[in-house]
């Protein structure tokens, strides 16, 4: 469970409740749903909205969150596969990233004779340079997009692994959800039991965690890349292990935090989590995040102990990352005096 603590004690304006409130109030968070803030390890500040919503493409209708209302958080998904790599890689039950990764998928042999792609590793798709055809840039909602036509096939990692080669590994990030389907299945194949098994277990009870739902493809796999339901206060709660390196190894958290490959506007991608901007002139605002179709968001400031979970309902929209950006830019950090 938090422990709440008061704004001003955890270093904010004492009315920071009244300026997120004033921005709600005048639109300027477009389709927020639900924002957690914590720093210190404790829970500062919660909202929740309410709005229309929908669990993957299925309508929920307009729905009132509140703090153990789950939702999707799509994206983020391939973060939280991060944290599980790195649990099972310290009990030694995934390959190392270095290692091939058709090595791990002996049943595509075939694929493996093609120089190319025995060449691929754990890493490239960790770090989404697989070097493989993908295109997610078409809607979320039918196979015209290549994650929704992965979740449709009747081998996912075959699908994945078959891709025409575009590009040398290593070498480009990609967006990719099927680079986190093949993570997925690495832990899976490792652990030996399912994904959302190993989760229940090895991250999500030891931190408290006991509602979630993990969505799964017509194979009944769960998605690696887009599938788990969260409520916005245990995002947060996840957020907070990466910060204090609970249950998920020290060691992994700063090897799956490293600036590997620029990405956009000064960010890189490590292992599953976006990494940046530098702004050497702003040290102190370095920051990891996880990101999700229609605005699903978790913030890590690790020189302020801070977290910030969003949840918001721009799904497929232009303006996805709007409600997140208002929050932290026009709200919470200008609000920080400490």
């Amino acid at each position: 469970m938090w422990q709440r603590i008061d704004p001003g004690a955890a270093g904010f304006a004492p009315d920071l409740a009244e300026r997120l409130d004033a921005l709600i109030g005048e639109g300027r968070a477009p389709g927020l749903h639900g924002v957690v803030v914590a720093r210190h390890g404790r829970l500062v500040l919660e909202r929740y909205g309410r709005g229309e919503d929908y669990a993957w493409n299925t309508p929920l209708g307009v729905v009132d969150f509140g703090p153990e209302t789950r939702h999707d958080i799509r994206s983020v998904t391939k973060s939280v596969v991060g944290l599980l790599y790195g649990v099972a890689l310290a009990a030694g039950l995934v390959p190392e990233p270095g290692e091939p990764i058709l090595r791990h998928f002996p049943e595509h042999a075939d694929l493996a004779a093609d120089p190319g792609r025995a060449a691929l590793t754990v890493e490239h798709a960790m770090t989404m340079t697989l070097g493989l055809e993908w295109d997610e840039s078409a809607p979320y909602t039918g196979p015209e997009n290549s994650e929704i036509a992965m979740e449709m096939a009747e081998d996912r990692y075959r699908f994945v692994l078959e891709c025409p080669i575009v590009e040398e590994p290593g070498k480009r990030w990609s967006y990719s959800g099927g680079a986190a389907a093949l993570v997925g299945g690495l832990i899976a194949r490792g652990v030996g039991r399912p994904l959302e098994e190993f989760a229940r277990d090895a991250l999500f009870a030891p931190l408290g965690i006991t509602s979630f739902e993990w969505m799964a493809g017509e194979d009944g796999v769960a998605s690696a890349a887009s599938g788990l339901r969260l409520a916005p206060r245990d995002l947060a709660r996840i957020g907070q292990a990466v910060l204090d390196a609970e249950v998920i190894p020290a060691s992994w958290i700063a090897d799956m935090l490293r600036p590997r490959v620029p990405t956009w506007d000064g960010f890189s991608y490590g292992y599953l989590w976006h990494v940046g901007p530098d702004r050497p002139e702003e040290p102190s605002l370095r920051r990891a995040m996880a990101v999700g179709n229609g605005g699903q968001r978790l913030f890590l400031f690790p020189d302020l102990d801070l977290v910030v979970a969003v949840t918001a309902g721009m799904y497929n929209g232009g303006e996805q990352d709007a409600a997140a950006r208002a929050v932290l830019d026009e709200v919470l950090l200008p609000a920080l005096t400490s």
